[in-house]
């Protein structure tokens, strides 16, 4: 195999036209050129060079090589040099993708954080719910995913550690590295003139009669295993991934929701109330990521910031 190292030695073995020469520019010994030379002859199959005299001749093939071999350097010479900004976060990039209320919330903190701490690293964003969010950190069309998953609701006929189970996650992101971000309660949403709304907290099941608005289809389905377990089947009206819209629905009257903290804290409850609701819900929020790219810096560097910002 031709190596770098053997490439820059034929080159001053070229320019100086002796091993001696050759080892005082590089400033090695003469047997380390001539063992140099010996391994690149090998790894080429042919004599590189004749000696004429007191100076050193390249043959064709040797010609051909230090033709070739300025190219080669001076592209692994921009290689390194690229690799070491990146690996020095003075370059590079990270593509994240975020869920809308993650987008408002988390996102905006931690990359002015990794904006001012690292100018040179670029980082963009798109929107995706889960599952759809992982299955791109999964198809290599991002670095970071932005996720959250709901405990599953236990079966009355579930034992406590099947219903533990459960609520672990059923191992759907163990080909993953996960950092826990945070725990975001869910509340419930009516609107002002509600007759329950000055109550300040409500069992799930006193909205049975009520028309529903929901989110996105994992938010869907979670709040329909919540009201099953508490004795019925929820009446969805309207489902929309749009937060503002959820509260605009609630705020005409139009029905009743269950919204996370997160996803209220950038929307105005124009014409709702927010209200605690029981059984107490809540999500999990994570970063994930591929192992591999858990030790890239400038995803780690943004894991961090993005924890940081959970914190906060």
């Amino acid at each position: 195999m031709i190596e770098a190292r053997h490439l820059r030695v034929l080159r001053a073995v070229a320019a100086t036209g002796s091993f001696s020469a050759a080892a005082r520019e590089l400033g090695c010994t003469q047997p380390a050129v001539s063992q140099q030379m010996r391994a690149l002859e090998g790894a080429a199959g042919t004599p590189l060079l004749i000696r004429s005299g007191r100076e050193m001749r390249l043959t064709e093939a040797g010609r051909a090589l230090v033709r070739h071999a300025g190219g080669i350097l001076a592209g692994l010479t921009a290689a390194e040099e690229e690799v070491a900004a990146i690996a020095g976060l003075r370059a590079g990039r990270v593509r994240l993708v975020s869920f809308p209320s993650g987008s408002s919330t988390l996102v905006p903190m931690a990359l002015a954080e990794m904006r001012a701490a690292h100018p040179g690293t670029r980082v963009s964003l798109v929107e995706a719910e889960p599952p759809g969010s992982v299955e791109m950190l999964r198809s290599g069309d991002c670095e970071i995913a932005l996720a959250f998953r709901y405990p599953q609701v236990a079966a009355e006929t579930e034992t406590e550690t099947e219903a533990a189970a459960a609520s672990a996650g059923g191992g759907e992101w163990d080909d993953l590295v996960l950092r826990p971000l945070l725990s975001d309660r869910l509340v419930g949403v009516v609107p002002e003139g509600h007759k329950l709304a000055g109550a300040g907290a409500v069992g799930i099941a006193e909205l049975a009669g009520e028309p529903w608005i929901a989110g996105c289809p994992r938010c869907r389905g979670h709040l329909v295993e919540v009201c099953e377990s508490e004795g019925f089947t929820p009446r969805i009206d309207f489902a929309t991934d749009d937060y503002p819209t959820v509260i605009g629905l609630v705020g005409a009257g139009l029905g009743v929701a269950v919204l996370p903290e997160l996803a209220l804290e950038s929307v105005r409850t124009k014409g709702a109330t927010t209200l605690e609701v029981e059984p107490a819900v809540r999500r999990e929020v994570v970063a994930l990521t591929l192992p591999d790219l858990a030790r890239v810096p400038a995803v780690a560097a943004t894991l961090d910031r993005l924890e940081r910002a959970a914190r906060r």
